[in-house]
C-alpha cells in the first residue's frame, strides 16, 4: 500500500468502506463521489482507484461492511421462528442505522450479490424450518419481499399515518408473525 502524499498514512480497504459508509449516511449514495470520498480521506482521488475498480465495486464493499456488523442469530438450537424473527429485527435495524444504503441496495442488486451473508443466514434458517432446495430460493424471495416493503414503507413514511414508533413495532411484529405462520402452513402443504 503506497502512502498518500498528502497524508502520510497508506490506506486501508476498511478506511475507505468505512468513511464511504459515513460519507452514504449523511448525504445518499447519489452524494457519494470518488473524488468527494478522496477529499475526505485526504488522497488524491486516483489513489483510490489502487483499491478499489469504482464505484460500484466500492459500494459492494460498504454492503459487505454493514452486513459483517449485522447481529445475525447464531446457528444454534433455538427454533427457526426465533432466529427468523431475529434476522428480521437485525435487517430492521440495520435499515434504519443506514436508510440510504438500504433503499440503493434494493433497487441495485449487483451492490449485494446473491452470496450476502444475510440470504445465506436466510438460507441455513429455512432449510432448519424444513424448506426443501427446490422451495428454497421462492421462500427466501417471498421472505425478503416482505421485509423490504415494510423497511420500505417505514423509511419513506408511508406506514406513519396511522401512528407513531409503537405502531410501526407492533406491524413489524405482525409481518414477521404472517412469515412464519406462512412458512408453517408452507411446509404443513409439502410434505
Amino acid at each position: 500500500m503506497a502512502a498518500s502524499a498528502h497524508r502520510g498514512a497508506p490506506l486501508t480497504p476498511e478506511e475507505i468502506s468505512a468513511t464511504a459508509l459515513r460519507l452514504i449516511d449523511a448525504g445518499g449514495v447519489e452524494g457519494l463521489s470518488m473524488r468527494k470520498l478522496a477529499v475526505e480521506l485526504d488522497v488524491n482521488p486516483m489513489s483510490l482507484y489502487h483499491h478499489v475498480d469504482g464505484k460500484t465495486a466500492l459500494l459492494q464493499r460498504v454492503c459487505a461492511l454493514v452486513a459483517g456488523r449485522l447481529d445475525l442469530p447464531a446457528d444454534d438450537d433455538a427454533p427457526w421462528q426465533e432466529r427468523l424473527r431475529a434476522l428480521g429485527h437485525a435487517c430492521r435495524r440495520s435499515a434504519r442505522r443506514h436508510p440510504s444504503l438500504w433503499l440503493y441496495a434494493q433497487s441495485h442488486p449487483e451492490v449485494t450479490g446473491t452470496d450476502h451473508l444475510i440470504w445465506r443466514a436466510l438460507d441455513r434458517i429455512l432449510a432448519t424450518a424444513g424448506i426443501d432446495a427446490d422451495d428454497l430460493v421462492h421462500a427466501r424471495k417471498t421472505l425478503f419481499a416482505l421485509l423490504s416493503g415494510f423497511i420500505l414503507g417505514e423509511t419513506t413514511g408511508a406506514l406513519d399515518e396511522q401512528g407513531g414508533a409503537a405502531d410501526r413495532d407492533q406491524t413489524f411484529e405482525a409481518a414477521v408473525d404472517f412469515a412464519i405462520a406462512g412458512l408453517s402452513a408452507f411446509r404443513k402443504s409439502t410434505a
